[in-house]
């Protein structure tokens, strides 16, 4: 079985996104939910929208977001929407909040190695096919983010990503944080819960991350450092694990850059790529793969 390509360059650019994807040769067919992160209030890092504009139009995509779990402006549908228009999303693009309404679907979790089950937000069924674009950074909880954080927390409705962070113990956004959840079983769960989303969509999925404003914050933090890590390409793949693998490897062979060891250390101490690890044991994907530089 051959290795899934992932294609990659140094150039970042609204236009060459588009390239990226181009080259998969793939077309998402039907309604296309374009998954993305639409910055927390303050965040200073994250991909705005005027970026995203070119790849958004070019498959006709619907940007589609989540209520979060965590306190700040991104947790209740009202606060939500207004800093969606805050950032500009809905000024560019039509924006679907998939959650906004419930009730979310039960999703089952076929052979997870934490959860039986997540939750999505009931407008997910609008949709034949999802882009996935992936500010690939740090995360003070999963070490880094990329495309398996943006399935595995992004996509999931409030109550799925309480069940993530609890490792399935509670689908209560006040009651997931205590008693913090082991280490391993947060990011086994988050895998799990990336695989739901890929087998729901049934391999109609694209893949595009970004490696620019690395800092070891995510964009879900509303004081987070600046980035500590040189801009260093963009990547796009029909493979979430093998994208993410890649970004890693990136970062690993940037041994001239003076951010790497703290960057890496956010990864390290967090146990990151035990998230790749857990969605390879799912079998969603690859961790080999055939990087293509454009």
């Amino acid at each position: 079985m051959s290795k899934p390509i992932v294609f990659f360059t140094r150039e970042i650019s609204p236009a060459k996104v588009v390239t990226l994807y181009d080259n998969l040769g793939k077309q998402l067919p039907g309604k296309v939910a374009v998954k993305l992160h639409s910055g927390e209030k303050g965040n200073q890092n994250f991909m705005r929208p005027e970026f995203w504009q070119p790849m958004v139009e070019a498959v006709g995509g619907t940007v589609v977001e989540c209520n979060t779990a965590y306190g700040g402006e991104r947790n209740s549908t009202e606060k939500h929407k207004k800093l969606i228009k805050y950032h500009g999303w809905d000024s560019l693009f039509d924006v679907d909040l998939m959650d906004a309404e419930g009730p979310d679907l039960e999703i089952p979790i076929e052979g997870g190695l934490q959860l039986s089950k997540t939750y999505f937000g009931k407008n997910i069924e609008n949709y034949d096919s999802m882009l996935v674009l992936a500010h690939f950074k740090g995360h003070p909880m999963g070490g880094f983010g990329g495309a398996l954080k943006q399935l595995g927390i992004g996509v999931q409705s409030t109550a799925g990503k309480a069940i993530v962070h609890s490792a399935g113990r509670t689908d209560d956004q006040f009651k997931c944080w205590s008693p913090a959840t082991e280490q391993n079983a947060f990011l086994e769960s988050m895998a799990d819960a990336a695989k739901a989303v890929v087998d729901y969509f049934k391999g109609e999925m694209v893949f595009i991350n970004v490696m620019a404003n690395i800092s070891v914050d995510c964009d879900c933090c509303a004081i987070a450092e600046d980035p500590c890590m040189k801009d260093i390409g963009m990547l796009a793949s029909l493979d979430p694990i093998a994208i993410d693998q890649a970004c890693i490897d990136l970062v690993y062979a940037a041994k001239d850059d003076p951010g790497q060891a703290h960057f890496l250390e956010r990864v390290e101490t967090r146990n990151g790529v035990h998230t790749i690890e857990a969605a390879a044991q799912l079998g969603f994907g690859s961790r080999e793969y055939e990087l293509v530089e454009i």
